[in-house]
């Protein structure tokens, strides 16, 4: 049996990882980064080239593509496959339009009743910029389109959202993701990750999570892909998941199941527990990153099992189970993440960190050298990846790791978890 993992980051290694542990199973990765190696064999094929990760699972005759990243699912790899008759693990175009775009995003959540901030949607300038100049602050300026991450500004004062708009409206810095923006009303409370599989009728949820997106210590500075992520989530008790999953994501699968696209795939609930309960804050077609690295560092199911019954519409017959002991990531960033990351610095103390127990380094902005030495090729370079018995144990034990590690420019935050503690 074969997998054709789909992506190169953080996530697609514990994706990875996590898949090498299922019996008799092969793993092959798109292009793959420095630590991929020992997991997965690499295929010279991005994950954005969607006519050759086609002709790669045909040639390797792979048994289930599994798709990490957003991009590649909003630009229809998985119809593509479908067409060609290979399995896939991720939703098609018209259900990863839950993430490519905000509005639409909006649109399916106000028919389906689910609770979620008031928000307006513009595609011009001076009508986004008359709204801003007379709403409550704080407000959140997004970007419409796929921005990596980097498309929500969180605004506390007036210029502050003028200049988001011109930004992303005006100067385009972000492509044409920016030619809408959704400006929504600023939810307070805290934040929380629920992700779910889903096989277009069954819903499994996995194990709850938090991120950090933030670039600074104390939720300061500007947002990130995630800067770590722990799991579980405290502030989601039982009550609080059967909530989301009865008032959130089933509702929001059944209205896109009306309009004509079952869902199949993970669903990612990005929310804000407020005082009136639980909002929704975004959808994500995929996994989170860096959510996905403590959850499947937790996970104890057969992962490509369940894969392979979301593609097949049996997700019913999967039981996933999840290690009781929390999970803590700690992202290792490079110099001047989340602008223009500086690469190509060697990272050292790679052998003294897998020396640890209960630890697992995920690379994501790595590739090696000639030398066979990994060194630093993107924003966020690695996840540090610890469980324990305690969350407070499980932190400790991934700073500890952390603090082996190093490259110039390195930073990370300090205070990963601290919600939980």
């Amino acid at each position: 049996m074969k997998v054709l993992v789909v992506g190169n980051g953080g996530r697609e290694h514990a994706m990875a990882w996590r898949l090498a542990g299922s019996p008799g199973l092969e793993v092959l990765i798109t292009k793959g980064n420095g630590g991929t190696r020992s997991v997965a064999r690499a295929v010279d094929t991005a994950a954005s080239d969607i006519d050759g990760i086609v002709a790669v699972a045909r040639r390797e005759a792979v048994d289930l593509v599994a798709v990490g990243p957003e991009a590649p699912l909003a630009a229809g790899l998985v119809d593509r496959l479908a067409e060609a008759g290979i399995r896939a693990f991720g939703t098609d175009a018209a259900g990863a339009r839950i993430e490519s775009s905000k509005a639409f995003c909006h649109d399916v959540l106000d028919a389906a009743g689910v609770p979620a901030a008031g928000y307006h949607v513009f595609d011009d300038p001076d009508r986004a910029m008359a709204h801003l100049s007379s709403c409550p602050l704080p407000v959140v300026v997004k970007a419409d389109g796929l921005a990596a991450g980097k498309g929500v500004v969180v605004a506390t004062t007036r210029e502050e959202a003028l200049d988001a708009v011109r930004a992303q409206m005006v100067d385009r810095t972000l492509g044409d993701a920016g030619s809408t923006v959704v400006v929504e009303e600023f939810l307070d409370g805290e934040e929380a990750s629920f992700m779910v599989m889903s096989d277009g009728d069954f819903v499994l949820p996995m194990a709850t999570s938090q991120d950090h997106k933030r670039v600074f210590d104390g939720d300061k500075g500007p947002n990130t892909g995630g800067m770590g992520a722990y799991s579980p989530a405290p502030i989601l008790d039982d009550d609080a998941e059967r909530y989301v999953l009865d008032s959130i994501i089933r509702p929001t699968l059944a209205e896109l199941a009306r309009r004509g696209s079952p869902y199949k795939g993970v669903l990612y609930a990005g929310l804000m527990i407020t005082s009136e309960g639980p909002k929704v804050l975004e959808f994500n077609c995929r996994f989170g990153d860096p959510e996905t690295q403590p959850v499947l560092y937790r996970l104890r199911g057969d992962l490509f099992s369940a894969m392979s019954a979301c593609a097949d519409g049996t997700l019913s017959d999967v039981d996933l189970g999840f290690d009781p002991r929390p999970a803590v990531c700690v992202v290792l960033a490079a110099e001047n993440y989340p602008g223009k990351p500086r690469v190509g610095d060697v990272i050292e103390g790679l052998g003294n960190a897998a020396r640890i127990p209960h630890v697992q380094v995920f690379h994501a902005g790595t590739v090696l050298d000639d030398d066979d030495r990994a060194v630093t090729s993107g924003g966020r370079v690695l996840g540090v990846t610890a469980a324990g018995d305690t969350v407070r144990e499980a932190r400790d034990r991934a700073y500890k790791v952390a603090s082996l590690i190093h490259w110039p420019g390195m930073h990370y935050r300090k205070d990963i978890a601290h919600r939980a503690l």
